[in-house]
């Protein structure tokens, strides 16, 4: 990956930051600011929505935590490259998926040993 391509995804990789921790930011604030209703079917049902809420704050820190580990991997030089095969990730497959660590051959083989140990 040359210079340019490299801060291409670093632009990238920072912008889905900035716009991820201001959607995690603002989904907080929404949960802290939100009143506890007097009547119990209310209640019940703000506290499924509050559930749903907290799920969906916990996958944006999930992939905030990888779009960290992104920028820490293109710090030592190591983005862009597959951890498991050593061989480029491919500027298609970054494109699409900038966080990801493994080549579609790499990917393709670790989801077929899921899905095998799943159905044993």
């Amino acid at each position: 990956m040359n210079e340019a391509q490299q801060g291409f995804f670093r632009d990238l990789l920072l912008q889905q930051r900035q716009a991820l921790q201001q959607r995690i930011d603002d989904e907080f604030g929404a949960l802290r600011e939100q009143d506890r209703p007097a009547d119990e079917a209310d209640m019940a049902s703000r506290e499924e929505q509050r559930q749903w809420q907290l799920r969906l704050l916990e996958r944006e820190k999930k992939l905030l935590d990888k779009i960290d580990e992104a920028l820490e991997r293109m710090a030592h030089g190591e983005y862009g490259w597959c951890r498991e095969t050593g061989e480029p990730i491919g500027l298609r497959r970054l494109l699409l998926r900038p966080t990801a660590t493994l080549c579609i051959e790499a990917k393709e083989r670790e989801e077929q040993r899921e899905r095998h140990q799943r159905s044993v």
